[in-house]
């Protein structure tokens, strides 16, 4: 990277510190005329990947218009995660905004020659970006108020608030997550975290469609958090979601899976507490009852019901997907009354995949075509949860190693 390069980005970061919110797109725009091109407007995601929404602010040029995340150009470098020039516009190009592998939205740049210089820097520049509007957004009411068409209810909010990046992931492992209704969700919630080698997957679906479901499923992932923190087990996190339902919210029901995968071996252990099984995906096709053991009870029905959960183990295979979701996904009807199911969800997820989409989008398309389906507002909400191992290494198998 040039000198130029290196002193325009560092004052970048330098000078982000200290700003307000609202001051980032001016900043962004000065930064992308020390580097040689002549303007640069963030466009971030709304909270369905809808459309893409320009960063407010102060900016010395006019921001460009909302784009439709279908059908743009601008949409198609955020669907793909790859830089894309205009055809009909050779000096504008979008490159995607990531934080780590979560797709925030794009960087759109222009310039007299968009040649590989010019990009290179664009790229630079848009990395930098991300993580300024990641710290910014921990803080301010600004950038969530940007990313939302309409009013989020008090459940949603709280459910929201708990939720960690929609993707996370390593060169081992990748794990993408979405959540319908966005803004009236109350019982779904889903976890995923990396720690010491593993792995942890959690999705949950509480009982009711209120505050007081949205309270569980936040307990769920407190007390799910807090055991692993202590170098808990499944049954030890199960154990102390049932405990914490029955002291604070007596009668509240939830169901969930629980899974750990060891990204080393591939061992994938899961409970299944009264929940849909998940799926496993293998070369493009559902393996058949692959992780369908049967699920036990919910959790929340008190100490007379506890029971010694049953761990569940299963062994992946390199590029193995595992696909876990909630019943509003299946169970969505047409207005003829037509369910959703689980054979259209998995015809269209291994569709997608087959076509070497990233997972995050084959998860958002997912999403749409099931509140396509659907119509009218969902009547449950409706989860999903995507997670690949992708060993780069040789890993140990029965017969020695098997090459990842």
């Amino acid at each position: 990277m040039s000198g130029r390069w290196q002193s325009a980005l560092a004052r970048f970061l330098e000078r982000s510190h200290a700003l307000a919110p609202q001051d980032v797109a001016a900043l962004v725009e000065e930064t992308a005329r020390h580097l040689g091109l002549d303007s640069a407007t963030v466009l971030l995601a709304d909270v369905q990947q809808e459309r893409l929404v320009p960063l407010p602010g102060r900016s010395a040029v006019v921001n460009p218009e909302e784009q439709e995340i279908d059908g743009s150009v601008a949409g198609r470098a955020y669907r793909t995660v790859t830089p894309q020039v205009s055809p009909h516009a050779p000096g504008v190009a979008h490159v995607p905004l990531l934080d780590g592998i979560t797709r925030l939205g794009v960087l759109r740049v222009t310039a007299d020659r968009l040649t590989p210089e010019p990009l290179e820097a664009a790229t630079r520049l848009a990395a930098v970006v991300a993580v300024v509007v990641v710290s910014k957004s921990a803080f301010s009411d600004e950038y969530a108020r940007t990313v939302r068409t309409r009013r989020m209810t008090t459940a949603a909010e709280m459910v929201w608030a708990f939720l960690p990046p929609q993707t996370i992931g390593t060169e081992q492992v990748t794990s993408t997550a979405v959540v319908e209704p966005a803004y009236e969700v109350g019982g779904d919630a889903f976890d995923h975290g990396l720690d010491d080698g593993h792995l942890h997957l959690t999705v949950v679906d509480a009982m009711g469609h209120d505050l007081a479901a949205g309270l569980s499923s936040a307990v769920a992932l407190a007390g799910g958090r807090a055991t692993r923190r202590t170098a808990g087990t499944l049954t030890d996190i199960t154990d102390r979601i049932d405990a914490d339902l029955d002291q604070w919210l007596p009668g509240r029901l939830l169901t969930g899976i629980f899974a750990r995968l060891d990204l080393t071996s591939g061992q994938l252990s899961w409970i299944n507490a009264g929940h849909p099984p998940p799926l496993l995906i293998r070369a493009n096709h559902v393996v058949a009852d692959a992780l369908a053991p049967p699920g036990e009870l919910p959790l929340g029905l008190g100490p007379g019901y506890r029971a010694t959960r049953t761990v569940h183990q299963a062994q992946l295979e390199p590029g193995d997907r595992i696909l876990i979701h909630t019943d509003g996904v299946t169970e969505a009807r047409s207005r003829t009354g037509e369910r959703y199911g689980e054979q259209q969800l998995t015809d269209l997820v291994t569709r997608s995949l087959a076509a070497d989409e990233p997972a995050p989008e084959a998860l958002r398309r997912l999403i749409r075509a099931v509140l396509d389906h659907h119509l009218d507002p969902l009547d449950d909400d409706a989860t999903i949860l995507l997670a690949e191992w992708h060993p780069t290494r040789a890993v140990p198998c029965e017969n020695g190693l098997r090459p990842a």
